[in-house]
């Protein structure tokens, strides 16, 4: 596995203008990235230094297939780093065992964001829908290996390489369990579908867990194959690698 070149935030601005990402610098204060007013009154635009990790890891890490929970300034983020990869390793990965090469999946629980994203790849990739597919499903209550967490029940079917870790919305997750219910200020987001398809991933696959240390934790300790486990606590961060 390898990990971006250390930049400071003056070379992440330049960076994302070589790569034809202004976008991300005109909206660093812009009102309809993610957030949530439960937390905070401001509505945040794109973190540029979270993002220049995502597109670097999937850019040095020759990434193919991704899946994505949660959507926002990511989602333009991850698909112009597969676009990069698509141009370089096209030729090189044609009988791989994937159906959608070069391909960003992602599921959200809130309509809201994924017409949101939607709209902003439309704009911004009018050529590229194709590599790009959204899918919208209730997140709800359960229990796996008698762990209260949550699920999403209508999950796409997909074994990516890359795994990005940024939803569901714990305060739209459906359902109680023993009284129990992630929708709580004193909850956090314990996401399990990952493990559901642990069985099925390649050696190889990384998953990064954006915040969420609380469920990244869950995942680390409820799974059962050999997983690389890295904290990055300066950056809020958790990634994994299948080391089989």
């Amino acid at each position: 596995m390898k990990f971006p070149e250390k930049k400071n935030y003056k070379e992440i601005k330049k960076y994302f203008i070589k790569n034809d990402l202004d976008i991300l610098i005109e909206n660093i204060e812009s009102k309809d990235a993610k957030g949530d007013k439960r937390f905070s009154k401001k509505i945040y635009g794109p973190d540029l230094e979270d993002l220049y990790r995502i597109h670097r890891m999937i850019i040095l890490n020759k990434r193919i297939s991704i899946l994505e929970y949660g959507t926002g300034w990511s989602t333009l983020v991850i698909l112009h780093a597969l676009k990069v990869n698509e141009k370089n390793y096209l030729k090189k990965v044609k009988n791989f065992r994937i159906k959608k090469k070069f391909n960003l999946t992602v599921i959200d629980n809130d309509k809201k964001y994924l017409n949101i994203s939607k709209q902003r790849i439309n704009k911004i990739f009018k050529n590229q829908k194709n590599n790009i597919s959204f899918h919208y499903s209730k997140c709800v209550m359960t229990k796996m290996n008698n762990n209260i967490c949550s699920y999403f029940p209508d999950h796409p079917r997909i074994n990516p390489d890359f795994i990005y870790v940024d939803g569901p919305d714990q305060f739209k997750i459906i359902g109680k369990v023993n009284n129990f219910t992630i929708s709580d200020l004193e909850m956090m987001p314990m996401n399990s579908d990952i493990l559901h398809y642990e069985n099925f991933l390649t050696p190889g696959t990384i998953l990064l867990f954006d915040g969420r240390t609380a469920n990244a934790r869950f995942i680390r300790s409820q799974s059962k194959r050999k997983w690389k486990y890295i904290e990055d606590a300066k950056n809020d961060q958790h990634l994994f690698y299948l080391n089989e």
